[in-house]
């Protein structure tokens, strides 16, 4: 039988799009992050439960979200931060694919509430799998943005499966929020456990967000550098020759304060250290 080419209906898009953004918990909690820094937050709270897998709350205390607008925060290619390709071509935001919250709200149970400084009260908004529930209303809460989240992947239990241990996913989230927490000291970070309190970071220098982070050894052994080339600069610090580690999971790069991963920029952080670490062994 030939097989009939039909558009798919616009739940199933989503869902299907929410594969590229939400692996895991820690998908959201790095999606969330970044819009609260773009909203210019100060302090922010995480709070998870059973490593996320339950509920994801993220309360920020930014320029929260206008309530005319809010109806358009969960709609999918929607977002305040790029309107043309030149914007595209010189984006300076975290988060500007406008996918995030949309493909979050098909596969949980969202609810937004946000209070600009101008509004006298918060507004709410609530999405279950992808459907808005009811009209945007009156709610209570301080200037910023909640962005709840329960119940992940509750009406896609074929990708529910694929999550690990409580545990497990609670390490992926606590990887994420460091390594924001480390490219943006300025900011306060909390985060909560099941109701008890894991980690805690106030508005702070660089050098002593990096200690409270990586550690008493890297403390112990850090390098500060700073270096100005033309329009390039790089600053930062590396660890002595003596301090080393048999992985890679000590060495975190950003560019443009966006936490990247990249083989070249591994390679000539060992390379600068080739003639002094020996065998297999990688600088923090």
């Amino acid at each position: 039988m030939r097989p009939v080419i039909a558009a798919l209906p616009d739940t199933l898009i989503s869902q299907i799009a929410a594969g590229e953004v939400v692996e895991r918990p820690a998908s959201v909690v790095k999606e969330v992050l970044e819009n609260a820094i773009d909203a210019g937050a100060q302090a922010i709270a995480i709070r998870l439960e059973e490593g996320g897998c339950q509920r994801i709350s993220i309360q920020d205390d930014g320029f929260g979200i206008e309530h005319q607008q809010l109806h358009l925060a969960v709609l999918r290619h929607a977002t305040s931060k790029i309107k043309s390709l030149s914007d595209l071509e010189s984006v300076a935001s975290l988060g500007f694919r406008g996918e995030a919250l949309a493909s979050i709200a098909s596969v949980s149970r969202l609810s937004i509430t946000t209070r600009t400084p101008e509004d006298d009260h918060a507004w709410q908004i609530q999405v279950n799998g992808g459907q808005t529930v009811g009209d945007v209303s009156p709610s209570s809460g301080n200037v910023g943005t909640t962005i709840d989240v329960q119940d992940l992947y509750f009406n896609t239990p074929a990708r529910r499966k694929f999550l690990k241990s409580a545990s497990t996913e609670l390490g992926h989230c606590l990887d994420v929020v460091r390594r924001i927490a480390l490219s943006r000291p300025d900011i306060g970070f909390a985060i909560w456990h099941n109701g008890k309190v894991i980690e805690r970071w106030p508005s702070q220098s660089i050098a002593e967000r990096v200690d409270a982070i990586l550690g008493e050894e890297f403390k112990n052994h850090r390098i500060p550098i700073e270096v100005l080339q033309g329009q390039l600069s790089v600053r930062g610090f590396i660890s002595q020759p003596t301090a080393s580690r048999a992985r890679t999971d000590m060495q975190f790069t950003y560019i443009n304060g966006r936490y990247v991963r990249d083989k070249v920029i591994q390679h000539a952080i060992r390379a600068a250290y080739q003639d002094v670490l020996h065998g297999d062994r990688q600088p923090m």
